[in-house]
């Protein structure tokens, strides 16, 4: 799902807090949160890149920074959301909120930087200009 935000397109994935993500303290272990934004920035890449791209691409991330703003719960109703920084020849980066729903809190924003896989070498390359393109409507919608 997209929407605008500020400007931006964002994409949008539903979470669902499993037993298994809470820790010791009764919430959801912070681990958890890296993977919920790894796995909102794959589904936007699988619904947004056509098949030939993918196969022909990769991605690697190279770096997160997570802020933790509050916790979550068993059985908290849960968005990630995600949308596109800025893009340079070798580097994208991509910005994600989780979201609890019932009250609109941010738990977590994260910024996460990616660089782009050749899949036949397993090489990082330039980012093509038709990837920006793809991306260009998340950028810069209004």
């Amino acid at each position: 799902m997209s929407f605008a935000k500020h400007g931006l397109q964002v994409f949008e994935i539903p979470i669902e807090v499993l037993p298994q993500d809470i820790d010791d303290n009764d919430h959801v272990n912070n681990v958890v949160y890296l993977k919920w934004i790894f796995d909102v920035a794959l589904a936007h890449w699988n619904v947004s890149a056509p098949d030939d791209m993918k196969a022909t691409y990769g991605w690697v991330a190279t770096r997160h920074e997570i802020d933790y703003r509050r916790e979550a719960l068993l059985g908290d109703p849960i968005v990630a959301r995600t949308w596109i920084g800025t893009v340079d020849s070798r580097r994208f980066e991509r910005l994600t909120e989780i979201v609890r729903t019932s009250d609109d809190h941010v738990l977590c924003r994260g910024r996460s930087i990616w660089t782009l896989l050749s899949r036949e070498t397993g090489k990082i390359i330039r980012i093509p200009p038709e990837m920006v393109e793809l991306f260009a409507a998340f950028m810069h919608a209004g």
